[in-house]
């Protein structure tokens, strides 16, 4: 197994010779694979990139004679994908490095998102100290920021390029070490998604001990918006035997315009694949903001609480809820495997009970009328509950209701 060093040789020649023969010299191999369209460098790669530019659907003649760039880089990061994930799956790979600005940044992101999670995947960009949410997705990369251009090695970049050898050379070794000899953790154990918020976090943590219990792994999704969006991506490639995805709040910022949205495909990724799920309504009471002055102007007369310095909460309105009650009834009624719709008429957070600041019972029902009128007459089973989200009893009877559906599916 190698590490991977994926890059505009053409460009960036010196650079990727330093850092090849610094992980070389720490005990790992390693395999050059070329981005670069122009051509030209000194450094012989093991992969060319003729051979990227093919496996993205085009020759590197017909990129270089188009001059344009944007497409090159299109072609060449469907490639490096490509070409990536074919030497994972020969068991080729224990890690991959990259270095690059915006172009060679995004080339090597595509490329480490066609990969697993717990391969190691370390970017060195000159990217990496803004928002980097286009480069990192729903993937485990490992961001350094590069401090100057990557432009040659000098007394700057020898240091972070050399943490960065040091870095992917130690992770790739625990990793060899990992799946080579102990296997990976938990595999004997089948694995459940949840989704948690603050305001749900008693609920989760009921279930996920009642699921432990019963012999399952736990994986805990924060919903903020990319923590939806890495659980539908996982979702939707097969490492779940269920989903509990008790906390569907990422959905009212999606709606209202808050800043924790996981996008409109939230809730889609188990209907679509088969998935067992067991799905509530939990946090819907809510968008999410940044500090108080952050609120957009048109919402500072709503119901907004402090949940803390950085985050500010917005009550939901009756008629916010009645559309979330929709949309979330219609995802449900698409889905092609067996779900069940937990309901807690006491309160779908922390906060949305007597006596706190988000209870509002015309606002819940509104939510609730909605979403069970949308799925009437379907396959979506419905269970509802005087209690709220958080009491025990809800939680463990939605983690019970789950393992019944994972084991009708296995019998």
């Amino acid at each position: 197994m190698a590490v991977l060093l994926l890059g505009t040789l053409d460009t960036k020649g010196a650079e990727y010779a330093h850092v090849r023969d610094l992980v070389t010299a720490a005990g790992q191999e390693v395999v050059l694979l070329d981005v670069g369209v122009m051509g030209g460098g000194t450094l012989a790669p093991d992969i060319p990139a003729s051979e990227v530019a093919e496996a993205g659907g085009a020759s590197l003649e017909e990129l270089r004679s188009a001059g344009d760039r944007g497409a090159a880089l299109s072609a060449m990061a469907a490639g490096a994908a490509r070409v990536a994930r074919e030497l994972y799956e020969r068991g080729g790979l224990s890690g991959v490095l990259a270095l690059g600005g915006s172009g060679g940044s995004s080339i090597a992101a595509a490329a480490m998102a066609a990969l697993p999670v717990g391969l190691p995947k370390l970017l060195v960009s000159t990217m990496a100290s803004g928002d980097v949410s286009a480069y990192v997705g729903q993937s485990d990369v490992t961001l350094m920021y590069s401090v100057v251009d990557v432009a040659g090695v000098n007394s700057i970049s020898r240091q972070i390029l050399g943490n960065a050898a040091a870095a992917i050379a130690a992770m790739a070794a625990a990793y060899d070490a990992r799946f080579t000899e102990a296997g990976p953790s938990g595999e004997d154990r089948p694995l459940v998604a949840a989704t948690m918020f603050g305001v749900t976090t008693p609920a989760v943590d009921a279930a996920r001990a009642r699921l432990e219990e019963l012999g399952y792994e736990v994986i805990v999704f924060h919903a903020t918006g990319s923590g939806g969006r890495a659980m539908e991506a996982l979702t939707a490639s097969g490492y779940f035997a269920g989903v509990l995805d008790l906390t569907t709040t990422e959905l009212a910022d999606d709606l209202v315009g808050g800043v924790l949205s996981a996008g409109p495909d939230r809730l889609t990724a188990a209907g679509a694949a088969g998935v067992p799920q067991v799905v509530s309504l939990g946090a819907l009471d809510m968008v999410n903001f940044g500090p108080m002055d952050t609120v957009p102007a048109r919402f500072r007369e709503r119901n907004l609480l402090v949940h803390n310095p950085t985050v500010t909460l917005m009550r939901t309105t009756p008629e916010e809820n009645a559309e979330l009650g929709r949309r979330i009834g219609a995802k449900l009624a698409a889905a092609t495997g067996p779900v069940v719709l937990f309901v807690p008429r006491g309160g779908v957070s922390a906060v949305d009970v007597p006596g706190g600041p988000f209870h509002d019972p015309a606002a819940d029902a509104a939510c609730f009328d909605a979403v069970l009128a949308a799925v009437a007459g379907t396959g979506v089973q419905v269970v509802e509950s005087a209690d709220d989200i958080n009491r025990p009893a809800f939680a463990v009877s939605a983690a019970d209701r789950l393992h019944e559906l994972i084991q009708k599916g296995t019998a």
